[in-house]
């Protein structure tokens, strides 16, 4: 009976060695959590149409502390009026984590804008696990109607002038 208890407490003693040993699978150092969040996006444009004002961006790549990033979760898009507070006006998902090609830029259409008023435009974006960005660059524009298009009919060619 003693040899089993020595055999027992040799492979508990073995066990508790090689856990000791393997870790706990964690293959790198820690990094501090404001290293973990995506980059800032600095390439929001925006750009008045005739059904709104469209939003482009491309999305980031690595994380603030220089590491690939591979779980963008998503993108919150922030509006102001004039100088009003910055309100959330949309939430889009990034669902291409796992694909090899993923999406490189980002759209948005705001059709809830009145013509004749100025908004401010700010995107932040966010990991899965909750970390997010700061807010990216602003992008102002005021709402107005494309000129109409050229009337063939109506359009008269300018006057050449001579060459001096």
């Amino acid at each position: 009976m003693k040899r089993g208890g020595k055999m027992v407490a040799t492979a508990l003693a073995g066990a508790a060695l090689a856990m000791l040993w393997l870790g706990c699978g964690v293959k790198s150092p820690p990094i501090p959590p404001e290293m973990a969040r995506p980059e800032q996006i600095v390439d929001l444009q925006a750009t008045s149409l005739k059904n709104g004002i469209r939003l482009e961006w491309h999305r980031p790549d690595h994380y603030v502390g220089g590491m690939q990033m591979r779980d963008l979760g998503g993108f919150t898009l922030i509006r102001s009026e004039s100088d009003g507070p910055y309100a959330k006006i949309a939430g889009i998902p990034v669902t291409d984590q796992g694909r090899i090609s993923q999406q490189k830029l980002y759209e948005y259409l705001d059709s809830d804008t009145d013509v004749g008023k100025t908004y401010h435009y700010e995107v932040i974006s966010n990991t899965t696990d909750g970390y997010v960005s700061k807010p990216s660059n602003t992008a102002t524009v005021i709402r107005r109607l494309p000129p109409p298009p050229l009337n063939p009919y109506t359009y008269q060619l300018p006057t050449p002038s001579p060459i001096p």
